[in-house]
Parts: C-alpha cells; structure tokens; sequence
C-alpha cells in the first residue's frame, strides 16, 4: 500500500494520500454539516467515545485536556477485554479551524506523528475535514498504513459523520 499515491473507497467520502518516499499521510473528508458542529464533536471528549475508532472496540477517554499543552488518552477495548491506549499532546487549538497534536500507540511506544486536522467551512453548511499526519520517518508511516489503518480510519470518519450530520440537522 506504500506504493499507492490516493485511496478512496465508494462506500465513504474518505480520501488518502500516500505518496511513496514521504513522511506523511493526508486524509480529507467532506461532512454534511457545518465546521463548528465537526469541530465540537472532534473535540468533545463525552462525544469521542462514540465515533473514535473502530465500532466493535469499545472506547473510553482516560484523559482530554483539550487546550494548547493539554494532554489525552484514550483507551480502546476489544471483546475479550485486551487493552489498546493511545495517547498525545495537543499543541494548537482554534475552534472552529484546527487542532495540532501528537499521536502515539502506546503498544508500539516513541513512534510519534505529528497531526494537523483543519475544518473548513464549504457550499454553505458543509466541512471539508483534512488531516496532514507527518511521521519520524518514512518506515514509521510505512508501518501505520502497514497496520491496518486505513480501514479504522475509515470506520471512525463514517462514524463522526453519522453523529455530525444528525447534530448538524438539528443545528
């Protein structure tokens, strides 16, 4: 998958970028409702529970102190109770706009990436979500894709998306 330069898939609006040789993956999502509803829930740590990683995995927020300097983890669980926590800093929030952090598995720990997620607003009402995540190196980003990644994100965008466009509505 390395090797592959833009992945999309028909059954969601999620779009990846994974050049060969580079440090980074972008990934970009239109949502059907507007940037501060994507934003709140993107940051809300009762509503990241919802849409945060895959369905079958249960997950709670250990930690989310969303400011600049603040600190989060959230912990993962799969059927047969076995744990999975990630965790970062965040390092720049402007609501509605962007959230600059750190991401960290911590099963695989010092692998890094930085994160920039920015929300902007488009044809009235809607949001165009992207994600530029720049890795140590280009076998650390090589490793997430490696991972099974792309199908998660997937699965966690859809998810946000359902919870936005329902708040959305009703906003």
């Amino acid at each position: 998958m390395a090797d592959r330069t833009n992945t999309t898939n028909k059954t969601d609006k999620t779009e990846l970028i994974v050049e060969p040789g580079r440090h980074d993956i972008v990934v970009t999502r239109v949502f059907d409702a507007p940037r501060d509803v994507v934003y709140a829930a993107f940051t809300d740590p009762d509503l990241i529970p919802k849409w945060w990683g895959p369905a079958q995995y249960e997950t709670t927020v250990d930690r989310a102190e969303v400011r600049p300097g603040g600190v989060w983890r959230y912990i993962s669980r799969d059927e047969h109770g076995t744990e999975y926590a990630f965790k970062g800093v965040y390092h720049d929030l402007v609501a509605p706009e962007r959230v600059v952090s750190t991401f960290e598995f911590e099963g695989v720990p010092g692998h890094v990436e930085l994160d920039t997620a920015t929300f902007e607003e488009i044809d009235g009402g809607k949001t165009k979500y992207t994600s530029v995540s720049v890795f140590q190196s280009v076998e650390d980003r090589d490793a997430m894709v490696a991972s099974g990644m792309e199908s998660g994100l997937r699965e966690t965008l859809n998810r946000l998306a359902e919870i936005v466009e329902r708040s959305g509505a009703d906003h």
